[in-house]
């Protein structure tokens, strides 16, 4: 696992800036939604653990998360995280392929003894195909409970690998039909119980399920967003990616493009990428059949976006947290207000190097 020596000293927005503070977990009744942020080492043990601490970002209190004298298994190691879904974190070691699930981010996960999850080992990909993965979901948050858990692996390019953790030995791997699906991002909706995948563009998506055919769903939109034409040639130069996100209940689903602004950057020696804006598009059931309709307010609902599987949660479940709003790291760190436009960033850690950001939702006991 990648090791991250990191202090967080301030946040920086428009209007104000704020001071994270390193903070202590105790004994809490629940969590906010955290951001992974990496581990810092203090003390190897002779059975091949480590202990240290795990950090994390609270986005709700704007504060620097510290869970203590965690031990970090011998699994974990020498693996990279190269996903989260429900509140697990997904390891890969690329030397012999094999993946790995863990609660060691979770705050009421046990300190000594974090639970670690061996997956079966990948197959070898196509060889038009390069190993990295978007990112990994989750059918449901209890891998070994009663319910058929899957877990989907999506790599960029067309390959989406499927095993059920515990139960099957290698995974089952399908290709999206469409070479558009290459940056896709995969989500499970609890509502249709099938994965989804969103084509580049938000045209159409697919969506499967473990032994099933794959299905394609089209896309139909209703109103767009109201810009002038110099506007829409800005975005029509940006990068741009889609993700399905689907409330815990089921009931709400949006389509969420990410438009992020490319220019040369001296500091990464190549191309470093700025948030735009985001749009989002609700589904909305008719008599005429679904729509995706764009909107600024998303009533209470929260969005977060990084290399987790995208979720939304209500304001109201965690205090602090700002309703209509998406919380997000990759291009930029911060969030964004739909109904406003505006940006608030955080400050990037002085030290070290975040790997595979991670939105963790809320936890409680």
């Amino acid at each position: 696992m990648s090791q991250l020596l990191i202090h967080l000293s301030k946040l920086s927005s428009r209007n104000n800036n704020a001071c994270i503070h390193n903070k202590c977990v105790r004994l809490f009744s629940s969590t906010g939604p955290y951001l992974t942020l990496g581990t810092r080492v203090q003390e190897v043990l002779p059975s091949g653990c480590k202990t240290g601490d795990v950090l994390l970002f609270d986005s709700a209190k704007e504060q620097l998360v510290t869970l203590h004298d965690k031990t970090i298994p011998k699994e974990l190691k020498d693996e990279e995280m190269i996903g989260a879904s429900n509140g697990w974190s997904f390891f890969y070691d690329r030397h012999d392929r094999t993946v790995r699930m863990s609660d060691i981010f979770n705050p009421f996960a046990s300190k000594s003894n974090p639970t670690v999850i061996p997956l079966p080992r990948l197959s070898d990909l196509p060889c038009e195909q390069i190993e990295q993965v978007c990112n990994v979901a989750m059918s449901s948050p209890s891998p070994l409970g009663e319910e058929d858990c899957v877990v989907a692996i999506k790599f960029s390019g067309c390959q989406l690998s499927l095993c059920r953790p515990g139960r099957d030995l290698e995974w089952t791997n399908t290709s999206a039909p469409f070479n558009s699906c290459e940056n896709s991002n995969v989500m499970y909706s609890k509502r249709y119980k099938r994965f989804y995948l969103a084509v580049h563009g938000g045209i159409h998506f697919f969506s499967y399920h473990l032994n099933e055919n794959t299905e394609h769903h089209e896309l139909v939109y209703r109103d767009h967003p109201e810009l002038d034409q110099s506007e829409w040639k800005i975005l029509s130069m940006c990068s741009r990616r889609e993700y399905l996100v689907e409330s815990s209940s089921g009931d709400e689903r949006y389509l969420v493009k990410w438009y992020a602004h490319g220019s040369y950057s001296s500091v990464l020696n190549g191309i470093g990428y700025k948030t735009k804006r985001f749009m989002v598009f609700s589904e909305e059931e008719t008599a005429e059949g679904k729509y995706m309709c764009y909107t600024e307010d998303i009533g209470e609902m929260c969005i977060f976006i990084a290399s987790n599987e995208a979720f939304c949660i209500p304001a109201s479940s965690c205090p602090g947290l700002k309703p209509s709003t998406i919380y997000f790291m990759g291009h930029g760190f911060g969030s964004y207000d739909l109904t406003t436009g505006d940006t608030h960033h955080y400050k990037a850690p002085d030290d070290g190097v975040i790997t595979t950001p991670c939105w963790l939702p809320p936890v409680s006991i």
